[in-house]
This record gives structure tokens, C-alpha cells and sequence, in this order.
């Protein structure tokens, strides 16, 4: 029997360990809290997120809880158009979820061949030659053929397999927030819910998350918004960190007032805002019969701006799957891993360079700069846009 050890629960280690499950492998999955819980926000799935999904067999479950999410062009502060809403193709865009429903497709999917260990914080990673990966708590080990790192941005195993990577801020930090339908504004025709409005260092961005009514008893429909600021994440509590918000945001056009008064300190989770430079400079390590990879943020943690992160690591479970299907351990799964790592590298190393463009034009900051990036916005976002929806959209799940 085959045996993997998925260290971390979020989406990406979910999904990994589905995938291993469905493949025949033997699965524990290893969480640091004491349950299994997803954020009560949502996710922005891009076509590439979506395929990946379909190609670990959970495209069922997704289409039952994703909304198409449209392009509703790119507004200045004072209402001005930046980039006028224009057609997608279906097959180009986005759909949104709630991530407490997407979390629970994930569980679904993990089978009986998962095993799943809570409240067990790795600390130790043994990478001995001629002896199967393992890694600890300092209380307890727990050895396979393969260790799939999917420990997020603050990875215990990537520091010890792959010190070069470092954390380092952003500069900024996001709040996101899902209201509920029964909380939420009921808006004029006039005024879309789905929006996008950029200034000097902030950003507004909200989506319906499915049509008011539509959840039945359900609070996981509602209206979902993500604010971007520069600057530190704050340390005060969320209602001084909500009243920010609305003081910072107050002269933006609607919904955004609308949206920010109906949210309460409770629906606010935010985000600092990291990712690593450089990049790990490989993605597996072979090790006695298997070896490690790394998957999801502690791979290739990087800013929000393009909504790829979960994206990259459905993709990344998507080949995991796929290059260890038939692999057993010795040579074989020792080749898997380092086919993974062959795979993923270039392809992470493109989406981390097109967010890198995007967060230097969403961050642009001071009078001249700002006028000269929103009289070049109309050219430039698009093209950026363009290329990396191209460089999202051109992904299929390996064979």
C-alpha cells in the first residue's frame, strides 16, 4: 500500500489528499488547529482553478455552488471609468464560491482512505537518504513514501527543504467579508453589485454570490467584497478596523458605502498580504522510496491581485495526481516528484510574474505617478489582464 502524509487542511491540502485518495494511496492528513474549518469569506475561481477541479473529479460538486462572476470594467474613486465592462468568453470567465462551500465539496471528496490527525503542529522534517520522509511534532512522527507540504506561506517543511525562499510583506493588506442575504442592501437596478473601483493604493472589489433568495435557509449567499489597502495590517479590534474601512472608502462610488454599513465586525476576516522571493528553486525532493513536495502557498505564495493562489494549488494537486497515479515507491515515485517539480515550476514562475506586473500598477501611489498610470490604465490593464488570462486559460491538467 502506497502511503502519502498531506501536511496542512486548507483547500490545497484538501484537494491534495482527495486526489491521493482516489489514486489509491493511503492518506493522512496532518492540521495544526484543533478542527478543520474554512474562512467564512469567498474565492474567485479562474477557468484554470475550474478545470483543475474537474480534473480531481469535483467538477459536480462545483457547479452546484459556483455564480459566474462578469467583468464589470475598472472605476476610478470619483465614478470615472478606467476600463469599460466588456463581453467574456464563457470559457474565459471567472465564477465565485463561497469557501465554507467549497470546503465541504473537498471533504466530501476525501474518502475513507484519508485519515485525518488534528491539532498536530509539524516542527521537525526528517529528510534522511535511505530512510522514508517524515515529519513531527517533536511528540510524535509520522513517516510515507511521500510528504506533501501544503503548510501554507509559513511552511515548516519549505524552511527546511527550501531555505533560499523567504517571506516578505507585499505592502498591503486585505479585508474580506461575505454579508448575508438577509443583511444585505437591497440595491437600485442602477447600481450592480459586482464592481471593481481603483485608487492610490486601495482597491474595492465586490460579487454576488448567487441571486438573493436563491440560498433557501442557507447564510452562505450574500454579497461578498474584498478591500485592499498599502500599508501594515492593523492590530485593532475588527470594529475599530470596520469603522477604518468606511472612513477610507467613504467617498467612493456606490454600492461601496452600502456594502461597508450593512457589514458587521463579526463577517470581517483580514489578510496580511506576503509571498516569497524568490521562489523555491524546486518543488520536490526526492527522499528514500518517495520524497516531499511542496504545494499550494508554500510553494509559490503570492499577492491577491489576480486570484490565482488557490487556483495554482488545485493545479498543483491536479498533477500531483497525475504523475504519481501508477508511480510505486523506489524509482518510480523518486521520477514522480521530480517530474512535479519540472511541471510546476515554470508554469508558477509565470502566474507569480504577471500578479508581480498587476501589484505594482494597483499599488502605484503619489500625484504624477497616479495621473500617468489612470491616463495608460485603458491600455495597459487590459493587455495585462489579457495576458494573464491567456497565461490562466492556456493550463490543462497533464495526462
Amino acid at each position: 500500500m502506497r502511503t502519502a502524509v498531506v501536511v496542512g487542511a486548507g483547500l490545497g491540502g484538501l484537494a491534495a489528499a482527495g486526489a491521493l485518495a482516489r489514486s489509491g494511496w493511503q492518506v493522512t492528513l496532518l492540521e495544526r488547529n484543533d478542527r478543520i474549518r474554512a474562512e467564512r469569506t469567498a474565492l474567485v475561481l479562474w477557468p484554470n482553478g475550474v478545470r483543475a477541479l474537474r480534473a480531481l473529479g469535483l467538477g459536480g460538486g462545483l457547479d452546484a455552488i459556483a455564480t459566474p462572476l462578469p467583468d464589470t470594467g475598472i472605476r476610478r474613486p470619483d465614478g470615472h471609468w478606467l476600463v469599460q465592462p466588456r463581453a467574456t468568453a464563457v470559457e474565459r470567465a471567472p465564477v465565485v464560491v463561497h469557501r465554507e462551500d467549497l470546503h465541504d465539496a473537498l471533504i466530501a471528496g476525501l474518502g475513507d482512505r484519508v485519515e485525518i490527525r488534528t491539532g498536530m503542529a509539524v516542527r521537525t522534517v526528517r529528510t534522511t537518504a535511505g530512510e522514508r520522509p517524515a515529519v513531527g511534532d517533536e511528540r510524535s512522527t509520522v513517516e510515507a513514501d511521500l510528504v506533501v507540504a501544503a503548510d501554507g506561506v509559513d511552511s515548516v517543511v519549505r524552511r527546511r527543504l527550501a531555505p533560499e525562499a523567504t517571506v516578505v510583506s507585499s505592502g498591503c493588506a486585505a479585508w474580506r467579508a461575505v454579508i448575508p442575504w438577509y443583511r444585505a442592501p437591497q440595491l437600485p437596478p442602477d447600481r450592480p453589485v459586482g464592481s471593481e473601483t481603483l485608487g492610490a493604493g486601495y482597491r474595492f472589489v465586490a460579487a454576488s454570490l448567487g441571486e438573493r433568495g436563491s440560498s433557501g435557509g442557507s447564510t452562505r449567499g450574500g454579497i461578498y467584497w474584498v478591500a485592499t489597502a498599502a500599508g501594515a495590517s492593523r492590530p485593532e479590534s475588527p470594529e475599530t478596523q470596520l469603522a477604518l474601512l468606511r472612513r477610507w472608502y467613504a467617498d467612493w462610488p456606490a454600492p461601496i458605502g452600502e456594502l461597508l454599513a450593512a457589514t458587521e465586525p463579526d463577517d470581517l476576516v483580514q489578510q496580511e498580504v506576503r509571498e516569497l522571493r524568490p521562489l523555491p528553486r524546486r518543488y520536490g525532493f526526492p527522499v528514500g522510496p518517495g520524497g516531499f513536495v511542496l504545494l499550494g502557498d508554500s510553494a509559490h505564495a503570492m499577492p491577491h491581485h489576480l486570484g490565482q493562489g488557490a487556483c495554482l494549488a488545485f493545479e498543483d494537486a491536479a498533477t500531483l495526481q497525475a504523475v504519481t497515479r501508477e508511480a510505486v515507491p523506489g524509482k518510480p515515485l523518486c521520477a514522480a516528484v521530480e517530474s512535479y517539480s519540472t511541471v510546476r515550476l515554470p508554469r508558477t514562475a509565470t502566474m507569480v510574474r504577471q500578479t508581480r506586473r498587476m501589484s505594482a500598477v494597483l499599488q502605484t501611489r503619489g500625484r504624477l505617478a497616479l495621473r500617468a498610470r489612470d491616463a495608460a490604465l485603458g491600455r495597459i490593464t487590459p493587455r495585462l489582464l489579457g495576458s494573464a488570462a491567456s497565461a490562466a486559460a492556456q493550463w490543462e491538467p497533464p495526462r
